[in-house]
């Protein structure tokens, strides 16, 4: 995305200049203004220009967030949420300016409740943190990004990941919130039981919103127990479309998979080079499975019978923690493995889904746009809900190779939604998406408008993400 492409958001000099003074006197060094912190809250994960805010408050607690989204409110200045900043489509960019709100020092766990299996925590908490909090109580939180992210991030965007197949994504693992809104106001969404049918679901709208609705101060999730045994492995096979019909298959027969994941032949040889995996570069699955010793072993076996059907296998696969580890640890280091296929080039990773049937289509024609355009780019997908990632390797100094990348991109969105999938199975909208969000949503995008200024009718809640107003 070109810096023209980006949406102008009208920027309020004054009122930005009054609240920068009133919130150095309110914060004190808690709010910094230094250019280098600046740019580190803007956007830097991939091409879209960084757009940097005015200043940057650290806040310590949801009190601190009130305060100071009280004061941007009074003098209708823009704020824009911060976690980890791990966001791919411009999401933390300032386009008017204002004040980044960064919680990554709210990072509390404020309560486990055994028993319910939830456990209610600040927004700056990891994913990596929390799991290692919950270890000793036997319980654990399933989604998993693959970048250890702020669970507050997790939720605006809506995350997803790995274990996504069988745990959900974090709609599905979000109980309440606790929001501070764009007029300073706090509520609460929802309280901790496991359903309701009380009003309007605030939570589900919250899930997702991005920022632009309001900052997220809290958080209720889902626990899961920690399975008594996980078998994992990898199973190489012939063609793509063999490896997906082995996903459809695992599906309809019901196999209770945790983690299904499919790499094309680039990324597997990628990964061989960089994890050092004693594998063929073929397109392969990574699988988890969790359940009791003799559930995960039969199931494995089953998985192992359905791939040798397909002329896939055989499946290597193990119940011992350090392999899984190992295997899992290649898998996450996907995105580093594939740097070293251009060393020197920017990784543009981008991701749509679509439904599982068409999963091979849209990949067999999205690897041919990537050998038409001459383009480097490797591939990794969620394969067992048909979300996969493309992550274009390009000089972004030459501008041949991003206008290459641009229409990369516009055919692979144009695929999906064609193939009644989405332009984001789990990255967002951010600024990078928002031209394919009106292809995909049409009139819908207008309701979301009418919430939006119902809700932050000065449009100073993140503004220039997901949809113009």
């Amino acid at each position: 995305m070109a810096l023209k492409d980006i949406v102008e958001v009208k920027r309020n000099d004054a009122g930005i200049s009054t609240a920068v003074g009133i919130l150095k006197q309110a914060f004190g060094e808690a709010f910094q203004t230094g250019e280098a912190l600046r740019a580190q809250h803007a956007h830097t994960t991939t091409y879209i220009p960084a757009q940097l805010p005015d200043g940057v408050l650290f806040a310590k607690s949801s009190d601190d967030v009130q305060k100071a989204v009280e004061i941007c409110a009074e003098h209708k200045v823009p704020i824009i949420p911060f976690g980890t900043g791990t966001s791919l489509e411009g999401g933390v960019n300032a386009p008017a300016g204002g004040i980044s709100i960064d919680v990554s020092q709210m990072n509390k766990i404020i309560s486990v409740n055994e028993s319910d299996l939830d456990c209610v925590i600040e927004p700056g908490v990891t994913r990596e943190d929390l799991n290692t909090y919950l270890r000793a109580s036997g319980l654990f939180f399933p989604i998993d990004p693959g970048a250890n992210a702020s669970l507050g991030g997790m939720t605006a965007t809506r995350a997803s990941g790995t274990n996504a197949v069988r745990y959900g994504t974090m709609k599905d693992n979000v109980l309440a919130l606790e929001v501070v809104l764009p007029n300073g106001r706090k509520i609460t969404t929802a309280q901790r039981a496991r359903k309701s049918s009380a009003g309007y679901d605030l939570t589900r709208l919250m899930v997702g919103s991005e920022g632009t609705l309001g900052i997220i101060t809290q958080i209720t999730l889902k626990l899961q127990g920690i399975p008594q045994a996980i078998t994992g492995g990898v199973c190489p096979f012939p063609t793509l479309d063999a490896a997906v019909e082995a996903v459809i298959y695992t599906i309809q027969m019901g196999l209770p998979v945790a983690r299904i994941e499919l790499v094309n032949a680039l990324q597997m040889q990628a990964m061989i080079d960089y994890s050092k995996l004693d594998f063929e570069p073929t397109p392969c699955l990574f699988l988890e499975f969790h359940g009791s010793e003799t559930g995960v072993a039969e199931q494995a076996e089953i998985f192992n019978e359905i791939a040798a059907d397909l002329g896939g296998g055989p499946f290597k696969w193990s119940a011992v923690q350090e392999e899984r580890t190992k295997l899992w640890k290649a898998r996450h280091d996907a995105y580093w493995a594939a740097l070293g296929l251009r060393p020197g080039a920017k990784a543009i990773s981008t991701d749509v889904c679509v439904p599982i049937s068409r999963l091979a289509d849209c990949i067999r024609d999205t690897e041919a746009d990537i050998e038409e355009l001459g383009l480097i780019a490797p591939i990794v997908g969620h394969a067992g809900d048909g979300n996969f990632h493309v992550l274009l390797l390009i000089d972004e100094e030459n501008p041949e190779e991003i206008a290459m990348a641009e229409s990369f991109v516009e055919r692979l969105n144009g695929r999906a939604l064609a193939m009644g999938g989405t332009c984001t199975g789990e990255h967002g909208i951010g600024q990078g998406k928002m031209k394919f969000l009106e292809v995909e949503l049409g009139g819908a995008v207008d309701v979301m408008r009418g919430i939006k200024r119902s809700i932050d009718p000065d449009n100073i809640m993140n503004p220039g993400k997901i949809f113009t107003l």
